[in-house]
C-alpha cells in the first residue's frame, strides 16, 4: 500500500497538467449530454447520440480503493480495446515510473483515493497523448475510464491570449513542479523554449514570445506574452 505517488510519476503528471486541463475542457464541450454505453469488442463509445472510437484506460474499484490499468484487465488483456493503453505500460518501463507499470495500484493509503485515481487517469491520458478521458460509473463500486481515440475530438490549441490562465490553472492542479508544467505544455505544442535563470522563454507561433517567471519557491510569478500586431 502506498500513501503518495513517486517522484517520477509526479513529474510526469505535471508535464501534462496545463495542456491536459485545457484538453479536458475541449472534450467536455464536445461531448453531448445523455446516457452512455460502450461496445468493447468494437472499441465504440456512445453518449447522447454521438459514437466515438475509444479505448479502455482503466477501472477504479471504489470499495477496494484500487486502480487497474486497462492493459492489465484479465478480460481485456491483448484485445484491441486496450491496445492504446498498452503504450502507457511501455512508457512507464522506459522511464522508470512504477505507477504506470503495476497492473493494479492500491490507493487505500491516500487521503483522497478517488482523487488519486483521477490523477492516474489524467497522467495515463497524457502519456497516451489522447484528447481527454471519460470517467463513468459502471455498476456498484466501479468506475470505468475511457480514452477517446477518434480524430473528430477537437484538440485544444495554444492561444497566446489565454496562455497565462492556462499555465496558472495547470500549475495549480498538482502543485509539485510548476517548471515541469510549463515545459511540458510547450513540449506538447512543439514550441521551442529555453531556461534563463528564473525564467522559461518560449517562441510562440507567428513570431510571438512568452516569458514565464518563477519565484524562490518555484511557483509561477508571472507570465508575459508579447503578441505581435
Amino acid at each position: 500500500m502506498i500513501s503518495e505517488f513517486s517522484e517520477p510519476f509526479l513529474l510526469e503528471a505535471e508535464r501534462h497538467a496545463a495542456w491536459g486541463a485545457a484538453q479536458l475542457e475541449a472534450l467536455n464541450a464536445f461531448l453531448p449530454d445523455g446516457p452512455w454505453s460502450a461496445d468493447l469488442p468494437s472499441c465504440l463509445y456512445r453518449q447522447g447520440g454521438l459514437e466515438l472510437r475509444a479505448a479502455v484506460l482503466g477501472t477504479y474499484d471504489t470499495d477496494e480503493r484500487s486502480w487497474m490499468w486497462g492493459w492489465a484487465n484479465p478480460g481485456l488483456r491483448g484485445s484491441e480495446v486496450v491496445a492504446l493503453t498498452a503504450a502507457i505500460e511501455r512508457y512507464g518501463r522506459a522511464h522508470g515510473i512504477p505507477e504506470l507499470t503495476a497492473e493494479a495500484v492500491d490507493l487505500s493509503g491516500f487521503e483522497d483515493p478517488r482523487r488519486a485515481a483521477e490523477m492516474l487517469a489524467f497522467t495515463g491520458m497524457g502519456v497516451a497523448e489522447a484528447p481527454g478521458y471519460m470517467g463513468l460509473p459502471a455498476g456498484p463500486g466501479t468506475r470505468v475510464y475511457f480514452l477517446p481515440d477518434d480524430p473528430r475530438v477537437p484538440r485544444a490549441a495554444l492561444d497566446p491570449v489565454t496562455l497565462p490562465r492556462t499555465l496558472l490553472t495547470g500549475a495549480g492542479l498538482i502543485g509539485h513542479s510548476a517548471r515541469h508544467v510549463v515545459g511540458g505544455y510547450f513540449d506538447h505544442h512543439g514550441v521551442s523554449h529555453r531556461t534563463e535563470g528564473d525564467r522559461i522563454v518560449a517562441g510562440l507561433p507567428g513570431g510571438n514570445a512568452a516569458e514565464v517567471g518563477f519565484d524562490a519557491l518555484g511557483r509561477i510569478a508571472g507570465v508575459e506574452v508579447k503578441v505581435l500586431p
